[in-house]
């Protein structure tokens, strides 16, 4: 008897036409975030970033139906991700690699300027504050990692509040780089490793 077998065909990498599109749409994206950190999102037109992005405005609406969903694709697409750092061994290592890999995202001129602006339009609309909440969640996925590799190694309690240990952890760089324009030094970044870690080690859920 014989058997069915399934046979996956290699994709195929993108060539001609669809590559101009996934072009077309990396340069819709940079010309949103241009717009979006140059007048607020209150202001942006998809004119200007049609015209930004050397293309006509139909090529937005085939692509995104709002202004809401256009900038969920570029966020999710684009920015505020950080690459989760390797196990470097103990949590000190692990949380400056995250403080040094968050310090690079929050320098970048465009996001400075757009994260204020994404947290006020969050407390106006309901659509807002769930791409908030999205890149949120994604920087807590990524701390969380670190929290419970130190677990694991016997660093931390195994009874943490987990919840607040994950506020701790970008809050001061945060707060410095966004909220008071500063960006810190390595070696600030790694006095601010130390003292978020005696933070941490403090922590333990209440009974």
């Amino acid at each position: 008897m014989e058997r069915n077998r399934s046979v996956e065909k290699p994709r195929r990498k993108p060539s001609g036409a669809a590559v101009k599109s996934v072009e077309l749409t990396a340069a819709l994206y940079r010309a949103f975030f241009e717009e979006w950190a140059e007048r607020g999102f209150a202001a942006i037109s998809l004119e200007r970033v049609a015209v930004k992005a050397g293309a006509g405005k139909a090529a937005i609406y085939r692509r995104f139906s709002s202004r809401q969903e256009f900038a969920a694709a570029a966020v999710s697409e684009l920015g505020l991700i950080i690459a989760m750092p390797e196990n470097r061994g103990s949590l000190e290592a692990d949380v400056l690699a995250f403080l040094i890999r968050l310090r690079v995202v929050l320098r970048h001129s465009l996001i400075r300027r757009i994260l204020p602006d994404l947290h006020a339009e969050a407390a106006r609309s309901v659509e807002m504050r769930v791409l908030n909440s999205k890149v949120a969640e994604a920087r807590r996925a990524q701390a969380q990692v670190i929290i419970e590799r130190a677990i694991e190694r016997g660093e931390l309690d195994p009874d943490v509040d987990k919840e607040l240990a994950l506020d701790l952890l970008p809050a001061p760089l945060y707060w410095r780089m966004v909220v008071l324009g500063i960006t810190p030094t390595r070696s600030q970044l790694a006095a601010e490793a130390v003292a978020t870690i005696a933070a941490l080690q403090a922590l333990a859920r209440p009974s």
